[in-house]
């Protein structure tokens, strides 16, 4: 399994970013998938997470509201669009993967490299 995240980068506060993560993987439809991030010198935190099939999406609420979410199973994709931006949310984001009906465990089977996210205020 190989998870490999893209999309991050500098954006000021009030902004917008796209993250998505490329799943390399069998039956990518049959895991869950989620969004961890760890910002610097802060233990690694969920942030959100979908069901397999799409169907119910999870989130921390840190970010409920202002982020989504969504996945491609055709494509193997992920995606989280992040929308107002502050600085706290500045972190290396990962991409996660578990065998779960539901959301992500707290310890995902796979994770993938992160992408930083850097918000400037």
């Amino acid at each position: 399994v190989q998870l490999q995240a893209s999309g991050g980068g500098l954006v000021q506060a009030g902004g917008s970013l796209r993250l998505s993560c490329a799943a390399s993987m069998r039956s990518f439809s049959n895991y869950a998938m989620g969004w961890f991030r760890q910002a610097p010198g802060k233990e690694r935190e969920f942030v959100a997470s979908i069901m397999r099939k799409g169907q119910n999406q999870y989130y921390a609420d840190s970010v409920k509201g202002r982020f989504t979410v969504s996945r491609d199973n055709a494509k193997s994709t992920v995606s989280l669009q992040m929308t107002s931006l502050s600085p706290e949310d500045t972190a290396v984001y990962y991409c996660a993967a578990d065998v779960s009906i539901f959301r992500v465990s707290k310890t995902p089977a796979y994770w993938g490299r992160g992408t930083l996210v850097t918000v400037s205020s």
